[in-house]
């Protein structure tokens, strides 16, 4: 009865380790864009594509903030261009 027990706290110890690293690796693995404007690998990352693909976008029309060598993207410019080129 005892043994029995024991594998029951060793099973649910298991599981309980299971759900932990699951529910770690989903907070891990999905991106939160809270900022309005992000840099360019973040704008790359929220618009699903390379930081290169993104980069290109620029010579397609995305409209790009620079300041003394500062870039950042607005995430209501990124929507406006893939919108604007959905088909």
């Amino acid at each position: 009865m005892a043994s029995e027990s024991n594998l029951l706290l060793s099973q649910e110890k298991q599981l309980n380790e299971i759900i932990a690293n699951a529910i770690k690796n989903a907070i891990n693995n999905h991106q939160f864009f809270p900022k309005d404007w992000m840099n360019l690998q973040e704008g790359a990352a929220y618009a699903n594509v390379s930081l290169n693909t993104f980069k290109s976008f620029r010579l397609k029309g995305l409209k790009i903030c620079e300041i003394d060598g500062v870039k950042r993207v607005s995430k209501e410019e990124i929507d406006k261009f893939l919108k604007s080129h959905s088909y």
